[in-house]
């Protein structure tokens, strides 16, 4: 897949999420963009316990869409959307 770029002066939103596999979603954006997201480095490197916890893969499952972005437990855990759009964890 073609690494995606957002523009710094671009505002979108997540608007479809699909768990495909251990660690990683599929995110659609609002402006037709699709990527599939691996956060399974992130999650094994951190040693903070409120994001080690989501190596729990029932979990890390339990994410939705909150105000255009991905959310999980009231964002507990958060991450930008360039990151998102871009894949880069």
């Amino acid at each position: 897949m073609v690494k995606q770029k957002l523009a710094d002066d671009i505002i979108i939103d997540v608007v479809e999420a699909e768990y495909i596999s251990p660690y990683k979603i599929r995110l659609w954006f609002s402006n037709g963009a699709e990527q599939t997201v691996d956060f399974e480095t992130f999650l094994r490197k951190s040693h903070h316990p409120e994001i080690n916890k989501y190596l729990n893969e029932e979990l890390f499952k339990n994410f939705s869409i909150a105000h255009g972005r991905l959310d999980w437990n009231d964002y507990d855990l958060c991450f930008s959307m360039q990151d998102l759009y871009e894949g880069t964890i």
